[in-house]
């Protein structure tokens, strides 16, 4: 395993009045230097019906994202089997198993988070972070579903913001996609 790795940080999710929205910010990291300031971190996959975000290593993300996506093929009326079994060829395929990064996934219905140990997990409170910047911007975003009307998307663009004053592994070039 290398010493440095390139990693890409913080990704939040939050579902609020029938919208849901997925936000990254931009940061791209070798150890403790910043090599990118405007990464891409989510997308829209399955006709613009899925929204996903990685954190980690980002070429093992784009990795897990093409096989995600065919998982969604195999599996298009149902998020939470795609998930399941990208977790599961991901845990046990000899390539796939050395992948480090973490998937963030939502449809109109549900968010799961998916990662390369087995894990496979929907929040109960319709909030999900993941990376170094994840417990800044999962408190922000909790803090404000329960204390304003804001709409999703306004709720991860904000809690992003404050990520990326706080988290030295996040930045405030935030990219958000929203269904709904």
């Amino acid at each position: 395993m290398p010493f440095f790795q390139i990693k890409a940080t913080t990704v939040l999710c939050v579902r609020r009045d029938d919208k849901v929205a997925l936000g990254g910010d931009g940061q791209v990291t070798l150890g403790d230097t910043i090599l990118k300031g405007g990464a891409k971190k989510v997308r829209l996959l399955r006709d613009g019906r899925v929204l996903a975000g990685f954190a980690g290593g980002v070429a093992d993300a784009i990795t897990l994202f093409e096989k995600f996506e065919g998982m969604l093929e195999d599996h298009p009326k149902s998020l939470s089997k795609a998930a399941v079994e990208l977790a599961k060829i991901w845990r046990t395929d000899k390539y796939l198993r050395r992948l480090e990064a973490v998937l963030l996934v939502a449809d109109a219905e549900e968010i799961f988070l998916i990662s390369g140990s087995g894990e496979v997990f929907s929040p109960d409170d319709e909030v999900a972070a993941v990376c170094a910047g994840a417990g800044y911007a999962s408190a922000a975003a909790r803090a404000l579903v329960k204390h304003t009307d804001l709409s999703a998307r306004a709720i991860v663009e904000e809690a992003l913001q404050l990520a990326g004053e706080i988290c030295i592994y996040s930045n405030q070039n935030i990219t958000i996609l929203e269904l709904g």
